[in-house]
Order: C-alpha cells, then structure tokens, then sequence
C-alpha cells in the first residue's frame, strides 16, 4: 500500500517537473531575440540606470541619459531595442528603439506627406538645421522656412513647429530636407478659408497691426492678413497710417470686403462712424465762408479740411485777387487755420471747391475809382524786365511801367539803365482795364510833351543845328537843342547821290555838330527825320533867291540864271 502511495507520487512529480520543462522550454521560445523592439515595465530607477522587466529571466538596465527630461516613474511602460544579453541580463536601449521607431515614423511621413515634428536648432549657410529628435537632424532651406520674407534668421532659433519632408536621402544617406513654409501656408489656407465660410461684409473682427506700407497697414487676423488701407482709416484726411493704428497693436475693425478668389479682405477703421458727407448739404451752402485747416500742399493748391471726412482745394488760382502765386507754400502752411468760400461741390464724387480770395473783398472792383487815368501816385519798383518795370502802387496792385514810357527823350534800351529795384519813383496812371486786371503808368507823362513844342516849331522844312550821338550803318542820330533826337538816314546824308554812305560818313564823328534840315515830324511816333542832303540844297535854293532879288533890284534882270551858273563855272 506504501508502495503503491510513492509510485503515485513519484509519477505526479514526474508529470509536474514535464510541464515545467515544458513552459520552460516555450517561454525561452517566444524569448525575444537581439535586435527586436520589446516593451517592459520600470520596477526601479536609480542615479544611473532605469530598470525594466521585459518578461526575461533578469531586468533589463537603460542608462538614465538615454531618457533626457522625459524620465519614467515606476510602473511606466516603456519601449527599449534588445541588444543582446550579458552577465547582468538583457542590454536595453530607448535610444536606439527611438531611433528605429522614428526612421519608420518619417519614412511613413515622407511617403504618405504628413508632417513631422520639430525644432529650429542652428543656423547653417542658406538656411536652418531642425532638430527632429533622437540625434536626427534636418537641412531647412531659408525660402522654406516661414511663409515671409526674413529679416533676422536668428530670430527663428529654438521655435518648435511642424514640417514636412522634401527629401529623405541623398548620396544613399539619411539627409531629411524639411519645408515649414508648405505646413504655414496650408495652415493659413485653411485659417482664412473659414474666415471667408464665417464672415460678412459688415462684421466686426479682431486683428493685430503686423506691418505698415505707404498705402496703408497689414491686419494680422490669425495666421493671414487683411488690409487697412490709408482712405479706410478716417473719413478726414490721413497723410502717415502710423498717425491712426500702432505696430503689434490689437484692434477691432469693420470688414468692407471680402473677395475669396483674390483672398483679399479690406478692412477699416472710418466706418465705425457715419459718412460725413450724408449731412454735407445741411450744413454747406454756395458761397458760404467756412474755416478750416491746410492738410497738403501740391503744385496746383491746397487742400483744406472743414471738418473730419470733408476736405476741399483751394486751386492756385483762386488764391489771390492781385498777386501771381508760382508756389502755394508762399501763401499757406499745412496746419494752418484758414477762410475760404465755396464755390462748388459734388457730394457723389466727395469733392468741394473752395476759394481764398473770394474770401476778401476784390481791390480790382474799385480800382478804377482809387486810380483813375491821370492820378500821380509814388511807388516802389518791385521788378524789372527787358522791356519795363513793375512799381507796387499798394498792396498785391502793380504797375507796369514800360521802357518807352520812362523819358521824352531818351532811347531807353533796358530799364535797368535807369531804374533799380526798391527805388521809389513817381509815375501818373496812363491806362486802368479793371477787367483785365491791368494798370499802366509812365514817368515821361509827368512832364508837357516835348515832341508837340519841337513839332510847332520846327516845322518840315526849317534847319537846326544838332549834336551827332550815334553813327549806325543806317544812318546818324542827332539831337536837337531841346533835346529832341532825330535820324539822318544814310540816303540824306550826302549832297552827291553817287557818294556811298560808307565813305560820306567818314567824314562826321559822336559829338560833331551839324546842320540839318527838318524832312517830316511824328508826334505820335516820337519820331523825326533829318536830313544833310537837303539842308545844303535849301542853302543853295537860299542863295540863288537872294541872288535873284539883288539882280532885280540892279539891272532890271539882265543877268539870268545860265549867265550865274556859266560864272560860277569859270570860277
């Protein structure tokens, strides 16, 4: 009976030590070999080492520098690549299982075109190097690594954000090239198409100034941009957009716009307000005289502000009844508060038409009263020309004094000879045209005209003695006693015809003095015509008729004209 209860137990031990080889034996089977990717638990951690149960006869140990900041506590689960096995037990790495893992993972995400997490870590020759983890780094080019224009690449180092692989290998290695641009873009594709699907014209949005152009200022609206443009910004006038909205400043906006296939969107600040000019006509009237200010200046005028979003121009010409304005800054400042009147406008066109000097009262409607022809008046002369002088006879009311009208007498070739500028003079009005905006005066009409004296008195045909001024090859000038200054033309002045000019004037110099005969006198002209030939043939006329009264009174006329010039003859 006792043998019988040990062969019994002998057998059951037998049958259990079988299933233990067994189990044993499989267990070792299914052992996971060098160089698979395994998973474990931490059962311990110490300053060097991070235990972990993989299901092996001992703990596996991965370095703690392997974890970097992403330690483990116990109990976590963790991936490790077995290596192998030493005397301590399986030889574990989280490093090099991450390493495996993540190849696959970029692989996956360079084929299928999904993007890969990363870091900008370094600054290389044209462009970044990205940190994609686990020792694995990636070239970014700099076109490809923000959807703007960079000013600072450094300002890009340490930023985290999504790429997507360009290219994997080059020279059968491992050489990621990453685009960040492609995932901004998509990204804000995607930011402003549901702005578009969400948004109406109208609205009231949210964004933040990003950047400024000389047209107006960029809205960032989250990743995408809307434009403030400059005429959107106030209803008044706006020279510099920086006057109205600040750099990285946050603002609420009205949308005016909203164009989907352009992707444009038009933003403003004015409409939070109502159109100034809905009202224009209940405030403004023709002619009426409004204030305002000069906002700019431009070669054709001023714009002048009457109040926010109500803006006219003065044009050049209507800023003064009495001076010629070249330049609208020698009459008005930007800044300066200012009269006009109105003297059009066009509501649908937003446009007003304003005159300065309709603002004043017009010198010209009374100019003719204050200085009717004749008046002696003294002014100063303001300017000189080739052919006159303008005197300032009062404020913005100019003279024009020609040359011709400066002396009786005297040939005045250019003004300048005899006048200077500020010099004062007295002239009297000889013509006023209110109309034309015109008055002339003269200097010589101060005087009786000498021409009308030397024209009674010297009639065609008397004789002077005059004083030779100028020789020219048309003739000789010479000057009368009462000074009076006359032309011997260059056919007067030699008694033989067959005397050229040039060989009879030798004979005269500039101050000789010389007889003349009177041919004919323009008062009118100031014009006189003297003539040698024929003052020398009256001489000779003289003489015969004296000659023949003596013979008359003698011998009763026995000695005839042929007999005088046979004697004069034989003489």
């Amino acid at each position: 009976m006792e043998e019988m209860e040990v062969e019994k137990e002998v057998a059951q031990n037998s049958k259990g030590d079988f299933q233990a080889q067994l189990e044993e034996s499989l267990k070792e089977f299914n052992a996971p070999q060098a160089g698979q990717l395994v998973e474990g638990t931490v059962v311990q951690i110490t300053n060097d080492y991070v235990y972990v149960d993989i299901g092996d006869k001992s703990e596996g140990l991965i370095p703690v520098e392997e974890f970097a900041d992403n330690l483990p506590k116990e109990g976590d689960k963790v991936q490790a690549l077995l290596s192998g096995h030493n005397s301590n037990g399986p030889v574990l790495s989280k490093k090099k299982a991450d390493s495996k893992r993540y190849l696959k993972e970029i692989q996956a995400a360079w084929k299928d075109k999904t993007p890969v997490d990363g870091t900008i870590s370094k600054v290389v020759k044209s462009g970044y190097e990205v940190n994609l983890g686990i020792d694995r780094a990636a070239f970014l080019p700099i076109s490809q690594a923000d959807s703007e224009k960079i000013e600072k690449p450094e300002s890009l180092l340490g930023l985290k954000s999504k790429f997507y692989i360009e290219r994997l290998y080059s020279d059968n290695k491992l050489n990621p090239v990453v685009n960040r641009r492609k995932y901004l873009e998509e990204q804000i594709d995607t930011k402003r198409d549901a702005f578009f699907a969400n948004t109406q014209i109208g609205d009231t949005v949210k964004g933040t100034v990003k950047s400024f152009t000389s047209f107006g200022a960029f809205i960032d609206l989250g990743g995408f941009d809307g434009l403030l443009h400059i005429n959107d910004m106030s209803w008044g006038h706006v020279a510099r957009p920086k006057d109205f909205v600040k750099k990285g400043q946050e603002i609420e906006l009205k949308v005016i716009r909203l164009d989907p296939a352009e992707k444009r969107i038009n933003l403003s600040l004015k409409h939070f307000t109502e159109d100034p000019w809905i009202h224009f006509e209940e405030k403004y009237h023709l002619n009426d005289i409004v204030k305002g200010k000069v906002t700019k200046l431009t070669e054709f005028g001023a714009f002048v502000e009457l109040e926010e979003g109500i803006e006219g121009l003065v044009h050049i010409s209507e800023f003064s009844w009495t001076k010629k304005v070249n330049k609208p800054s020698d009459m008005v400042s930007v800044g300066q508060e200012v009269e006009a009147m109105i003297l059009g406008y066009d509501i649908q066109e937003g446009r007003v038409s304003l005159g300065f000097k309709q603002a004043t009262e017009n010198p010209w409607e009374k100019i003719s009263e204050k200085y009717p022809v004749g008046t002696k008046v003294k002014g100063k002369v303001v300017k000189i020309t080739n052919v006159g002088a303008f005197v300032s006879l009062e404020e913005g009311i100019d003279g024009f004094l020609h040359a011709d009208d400066i002396s009786w007498t005297k040939k005045v070739k250019h003004p300048g000879s005899e006048l200077a500028v500020d010099q004062e003079v007295e002239v009297v009005v000889t013509e006023c045209d209110p109309e034309a905006h015109r008055i002339k005066v003269g200097i010589k009409q101060l005087t009786d005209n000498p021409w009308k004296a030397f024209a009674e008195e010297y009639k065609p045909g008397s004789t002077l003695e005059g004083e030779i001024t100028s020789i020219t090859d048309f003739g000789v000038f010479v000057k009368a006693p009462n000074g009076i200054e006359g032309l011997v033309n260059k056919a007067n002045l030699s008694e033989e015809k067959d005397v050229p000019y040039e060989e009879a004037v030798t004979k005269y110099k500039v101050g000789d003095k010389v007889n003349v005969y009177v041919v004919d006198v323009k008062v009118e002209k100031e014009q006189v015509a003297f003539s040698v030939r024929e003052y020398k043939r009256k001489q000779q006329r003289d003489e015969i008729s004296q000659y023949m009264s003596t013979s008359n009174d003698n011998d009763d006329g026995a000695y005839t004209l042929g007999d005088m010039i046979k004697s004069q003859k034989n003489d």
